[in-house]
């Protein structure tokens, strides 16, 4: 219905529109019902509208001495079957969710599998590359991390940072993607077949003669310089394609209702990955048993787990490409500013000064430092126990199947943990699981030898003994932190304003995360300079451990604080707009000008309206 308004105030009618339908005769033009002798009262809505300049009557129709506006109440067509203003139409469901959020779960879901399945294949194959090559051992890893996997970081943050300004958000996710794709293609087929014509083994082996044994592990990065790329790769799959674009995929398209429900359940379908991953790694480990001598049995293997990373990798792409095709963005609070763009120095500025950003990257280097200097202690007791790349491979294969079991019981409590105890108390177990399996760790390498006749009548020596538990510590901390640590960091981005999001996802996933490692590598880099050797340094490691861990602590406490009280303003704006009923203002010529008012409140006066109290008048 149109209808010409003579305000002096706030027109607060009832919301009944089959009153208003008895109470307007449908026989009647809407001019006559509007200039009737005596008023009618028009209870079928609730309206609210800017004061507008009166208007009168002219004998060829309505003409304003003043700009006159004409007030559409779309929302009267109620009384005609059409919903009331502020109600919503009911969305259909399946199995009690809503179609449009499943469009969402379901290939999240899914690109999560695929994901962490590539991520495991990488991982377990990293290792096997760079700690059983020939002139390597684990002791490699704290140079590798140190003074190769950080710098890349760090250079891959400041590139991001420069194509988060100048590409969208599609063509930023298959800039960065498609590389690393193209990568672990080619190094299956090509650069690991030519690893013996383009590696200086000779060269290094003179350096090692003139240095002496102590530059071992910097000399290994030279001598196995593309396993050292694909070490370093592998690690930025974790960091960037886990993060920073899948998490930050996920942040976009999902409201934190949503995130609380579901993001924890993404990790069901990843952990099954996790299991089907390893049996995948240990499938290929055992197939080089069966061929002749003579074969490199290590390269076929290579070559067929490179190409299942390369199938996922366009199954990711397709999964991207369609949810962004069919499924709509959700509606963000309309009042959250968008902060400029900022080039590079700006943006770390930003983030540095920024409390907020400053405990989720202490949450994140935390863990880095924590769960390394652990497991590079394993890993060298894992060598030990398993020396040859065969048996080593079809280990960490066992290992990661364990792990996705493990992370898969998680994942069922932890949506239990979010609800019941809400996101401080999901935030502090990861640190609270990593210091005590942590603690049991070190405590039996220190105090193993007084328990080897025991573990003799089970058929284990210490050292093996070492080589599970260190293994249950690295399962029980990596089940806690996809279940419950990713789940909170990601929900904590969420109500942050989207520059931040993507700069802070960038700095902290991406430079804070293996500055985590490479804090820990550094740490134990100078405990064997200082004590000689990296058994000496176990027990100033637990300690070192432990203080890094409280300090986790702390900071997930003080996140907790600052996310629960920018959840609370989001949801007061939101509710806000969501009481704002908008009614178009339309003018004689046509023009719209959106009502500013909301359902009882008043707007204040125009130009040229009186300046008197203002009071109610019916149509």
């Amino acid at each position: 219905m149109e209808a010409v308004l003579k305000t002096r105030g706030l027109l607060s009618l009832s919301p009944n529109p089959t009153r208003a339908r008895s109470l307007l005769n449908p026989s009647q033009g809407l001019k006559q019902r509007l200039f009737a002798s005596k008023p009618l009262g028009l209870n079928g809505l609730s309206v609210s509208y800017k004061r507008v300049p009166s208007v009168v009557a002219k004998p060829n129709g309505l003409f304003p001495e003043q700009k006159s506006f004409i007030c559409k109440a779309e929302a009267a067509a109620a009384g005609d079957g059409q919903p009331l203003i502020g109600e919503t139409e009911k969305k259909p469901k399946f199995l009690g969710i809503e179609l449009v959020t499943l469009k969402k779960i379901i290939p999240l879901g899914l690109m999560f599998f695929c994901i962490l399945f590539n991520y495991t294949i990488l991982r377990d194959t990293k290792d096997v590359l760079v700690v059983t090559a020939k002139g390597s051992s684990a002791e490699i890893i704290p140079f590798l991390k140190t003074w190769v996997n950080l710098p890349m970081a760090v250079g891959f943050m400041l590139l991001y940072t420069k194509l988060a300004n100048v590409l969208s958000k599609k063509a930023l996710f298959y800039t960065v993607i498609v590389p690393f794709i193209i990568f672990f293609g080619a190094f299956g087929f090509l650069l690991y077949p030519l690893s013996n014509y383009i590696h200086p083994e000779a060269l290094a082996d003179k350096l090692l003669a003139v240095l002496g044994p102590r530059f071992l592990g910097p000399l290994a990065i030279l001598r196995i310089w593309s396993f050292c790329l694909f070490y370093v790769m592998a690690e930025l799959w974790g960091s960037v394609v886990i993060s920073v674009l899948f998490w930050g995929f996920a942040n976009q398209i999902t409201t934190v209702d949503e995130a609380k429900r579901f993001y924890p359940l993404f990790g069901l379908g990843a952990n099954v990955a996790l299991i089907f991953s390893g049996r995948t790694v240990k499938y290929f480990s055992n197939l080089r048993k069966n061929l002749g001598p003579g074969v490199d049995g290590w390269a076929i293997s290579l070559r067929g787990m490179m190409s299942i990373v390369v199938l996922m990798g366009a199954v990711i792409c397709f999964l991207y490409w369609w949810v962004n095709t069919f499924v709509p963005l959700p509606t963000r609070s309309r009042k959250k500013k968008e902060k400029p763009k900022m080039g590079t120095m700006e943006s770390l500025k930003f983030l540095v000064s920024s409390r907020y950003i400053g405990d989720l990257a202490t949450l994140v280097v935390a863990y880095g430092i924590s769960i390394n200097l652990v497991e590079v202690t394993w890993k060298s007791k894992l060598k030990a126990q398993f020396p040859s790349p065969n048996e080593y491979s079809s280990f960490m294969g066992d290992f990661s199947t364990g792990t996705g079991i493990a992370t898969f019981i998680m994942m069922l409590l932890s949506q239990f943990i979010f609800d019941k105890y809400g996101w401080g108390v999901a935030a502090t177990i990861t640190p609270t699981v990593l210091l005590l399996t942590g603690v049991g760790f070190f405590s039996l390498i220190l105090f193993g030898d007084p328990f080897a006749p025991t573990l003799a009548k089970f058929g284990m020596t210490p050292l093996l003994a070492a080589v599970y538990v260190g293994a249950l510590q690295n399962i029980f901390s990596k089940s806690a932190k996809y279940s419950l640590f990713d789940p909170c960091k990601e929900m904590a981005y969420i109500p942050l304003d989207e520059d931040t999001k993507v700069k802070g996802k960038a700095a902290i996933d991406v430079v804070c995360n293996p500055l985590g490692k490479s804090g820990g590598a550094l740490i134990q880099q100078f405990m064997i300079l200082t004590f000689g050797s990296l058994a000496n340094s176990t027990p100033y490691l637990g300690g070192i451990l432990m203080v890094i861990v409280f300090a986790w602590l702390s900071a997930a406490r003080s996140l907790d604080v600052q996310f629960t009280a920018l959840r609370r303003e989001e949801e007061l704006e939101k509710e806000m707009e969501r009481a704002a009923v908008k009614i178009p203002i339309v003018s004689e010529s046509g023009s719209v000008s959106p009502s500013g008012s909301s359902v009882d409140s008043v707007a204040g006066d125009s130009p040229g309206s009186s300046s008197e109290t203002s009071t109610p008048s019916n149509i």
